[in-house]
């Protein structure tokens, strides 16, 4: 095959024959497969063209036309052979050939003109070779204790699998339009039922809307009070990295509040100009308290003062190992708190499933936004969650998980007094994470974290969820002044080998500089 032309990298020019068009006969007769310096380097990507079976012909040239030009080894400007001569070089016919350019022609990667031949056009461009995405690890640690993730291994894929047939089987044609924005029917009054039996919650299925787990939740919560003119949000100090980033992106401004030990601290929520608060009372995150009853009604007190919102996000309230688990704030007044949860810590993070309670005077315009974001969640994934829930399967679930978080909890702890005495654990006996304070002989704080980290031991201390100044009565630094250093342990999923083994690990690069 002989194209004319410039190449871009190891390859010069592209000397050699001239084409017609993409039916034309203007190539130079007799032109040899791959003439050119830089025909060799196109021609090496069309080979497997000849090798392709029959049918699968056409699709093969036009692959490998594509990435020849987006690979540059036929560069913009390069004349292509005419369809008779490139045919006759692959051994396939010449319609395979004015198909494949005629279909790179109208995607822009060829140009053509009647009596002058095909072209390689200047649009297409390679994908830039540099560090992988953000987000994306390079290299995963031996055992890996950074917090919120459940164990996938305990997924049900069983009992799934039956839902989803069932759920399948039974959705009718209608269903599978464009559904309620709120959810389906059948889901909301299963969600409401269940979060009102487990949690707590005055939850009515008029005002449940499912959505893509918390994050959606909570912007389409921020999106509503940005269009009402709230401009203010209050965050917990430390806190989720994520819910002041929801609030910000929706054009929100976040203010950290500090906690005490009994949760956030009404006073300093009053002096923030916040209307609205985010909130984890049943498990706060990272800390690991519980608001107490006296907190949770003067956080109350304040949003009925001062006509504001608290956002309560339960995501992991049900896992609770020493007593029942608290019940929702929500509860005590649905007209203040808007409640949200997820299936994420319960089944999986990847199954993208959630709910938000909504108040009565923010319910229309949530389904609204709801609608003009996604026109609704996918109704095969509700129907089969709905199947899930309704045949107890869900609380099935919870239980397993339970039993086995709880478990893992004890190793891990059982670990820590073996392997690093001195080590003091807070927080309730709950969710999927400890905050293990180290003794003093651990630290530094970043030293630790760096002896860690070449052991193979991902972990995260508790100042990496506060903001860069001070504003939490709770220790921040690597041992505020008692010179301990404060991990935020998560062990939900790592089995209990991994665990201590984990904790051996840690311990060894505590005793070593």
């Amino acid at each position: 095959m002989a194209v004319t032309g410039t190449t871009s990298g190891k390859d010069e020019g592209e000397g050699g024959g001239a084409g017609g068009g993409s039916g034309g006969d203007g190539g130079a007769p007799g032109a040899e497969p791959g003439a050119g310096p830089g025909g060799s380097a196109a021609w090496g990507l069309l080979l497997p063209v000849r090798e392709a079976p029959p049918r699968q012909r056409g699709r093969a040239l036009q692959t490998g036309l594509r990435e020849a030009v987006r690979s540059g080894r036929l560069a913009p400007g390069a004349r292509l052979p005419s369809s008779r001569e490139l045919a006759a070089d692959l051994g396939v016919s010449r319609g395979l050939v004015t198909e494949a350019y005629e279909q790179l022609t109208a995607e822009g990667y060829l140009t053509s003109s009647r009596g002058s031949g095909t072209w390689v056009g200047d649009a297409a461009r390679d994908a830039p070779a540099g560090a992988p995405p953000a987000g994306e690890r390079t290299a995963a640690p031996a055992v890996d204790f950074r917090p919120g993730s459940p164990d996938p291994a305990l997924f049900p894929r069983a009992a799934w699998a039956a839902a989803h047939r069932r759920a399948l089987a039974g959705l009718p044609h209608h269903a599978l339009g464009y559904p309620d924005p709120r959810g389906l029917p059948e889901l909301r009054s299963a969600v409401a039922a269940l979060l009102t039996r487990r949690r707590g919650v005055a939850a009515d299925p008029g005002r449940v809307v499912i959505c893509s787990g918390v994050a959606q939740a909570m912007t389409l919560l921020a999106l509503t009070l940005d269009g009402r003119g709230g401009q203010t949000v209050a965050v917990e100090s430390p806190g989720s990295f994520e819910h002041a980033a929801l609030f910000a992106a929706a054009g929100l401004r976040t203010v950290p509040v500090g906690l005490d030990t009994e949760g956030l601290l009404p006073a300093d929520l009053a002096a923030s100009g916040a209307r609205a608060a985010v909130l984890t009372p049943s498990h706060q995150f990272p800390s690991g308290i519980s608001y107490s009853a006296a907190r949770r009604s003067a956080l109350l007190a304040w949003a009925r003062d001062a006509d504001g919102l608290l956002v309560e996000d339960d995501y992991d309230g049900d896992f609770r190992y020493d007593r029942a688990p608290v019940g929702a704030l929500q509860g005590l007044d649905p007209r203040r708190v808007a409640y949200t949860g997820s299936v994420s810590k319960s089944l999986a993070p990847g199954l993208r499933l959630g709910w938000l309670v909504a108040p009565d005077d923010l319910a229309g315009e949530i389904v609204e936004r709801k609608r003009t974001m996604d026109l609704g969640h996918p109704v095969l994934d509700q129907a089969l969650l709905a199947d899930f829930v309704a045949r107890g399967e869900y609380d099935r679930q919870l239980r397993r998980c339970g039993r086995a978080y709880r478990q893992r909890r004890d190793v891990l702890l059982r670990a820590l007094a073996e392997h690093i005495g001195g080590t003091e654990v807070t927080g309730i006996a709950a969710g999927l994470h400890v905050i293990a304070s180290l003794p003093p002989r651990c630290g530094p704080q970043e030293r630790l974290l760096a002896r860690a980290a070449r052991a193979g031991v991902a972990v995260r201390p508790l100042s990496d969820y506060l903001p860069p100044r001070p504003s939490s009565p709770l220790p921040q630094s690597d041992g505020g002044n008692d010179g301990r250093v404060r991990l935020v342990l998560g062990y939900a999923h790592l089995t209990p080998n991994r665990i201590a083994y984990g904790v051996r690990l840690l311990a060894g690069a505590a005793r070593h500089p």
